[in-house]
């Protein structure tokens, strides 16, 4: 699985999807806050109307959170967590404050290795996944599709 070029711009004139929920928490950069950050996002994603999703994003919060603590801390810097979800999309974010570590999935072949698979599940779980640069740091985020709220009928429809 190559690594994901950076998010582009989004194009000249097209307005980005309206944010329904957000939540943002920054987190010290201590092994604690794995299983901290794990459990807040499965709770909002239940809460938000997304119960389907809520194992894989608490998964994927856990996963790039290791990888923030592990690959991306800086002693007295934090790791923020961000998540939202729009009509369309459910986003998770984690900045942390070295940009100069990218995120490298490694190969499957061996699996003699205990640890280094943990941006294959996300790839897995989620519907996409890359990273952006930030001015300091970057942020690695995965997004899911999320199925389109019908409309209840309004009691106006003809009936044929």
């Amino acid at each position: 699985m190559p690594v994901p070029e950076p998010c582009a711009a989004p194009e000249p004139g097209s307005t980005p999807e309206p944010v329904l929920q957000e939540d943002l928490l920054t987190y010290t950069p201590t092994q604690r806050s794995v299983p901290l950050a794990r459990r807040r996002a499965a709770r909002l994603g239940t809460e938000w109307g997304q119960s389907n999703l809520a194992g894989d994003v608490a998964l994927v919060v856990s996963e790039l959170m290791t990888n923030a603590l592990l690959h991306g801390s800086v002693r007295g810097r934090f790791v923020r967590v961000h998540i939202t979800l729009g009509r369309n999309t459910l986003r998770v974010e984690v900045s942390d404050p070295r940009g100069e570590r990218l995120p490298h999935p490694r190969p499957t072949g061996s699996t003699a290795d205990q640890f280094g698979r943990g941006l294959l599940l996300v790839d897995a779980l989620s519907t996409r996944w890359g990273w952006e640069p930030r001015t300091v740091g970057k942020t690695v985020y995965a997004e899911w599709d999320v199925p389109v709220p019908r409309q209840p009928p309004t009691g106006t429809e003809e009936i044929a």
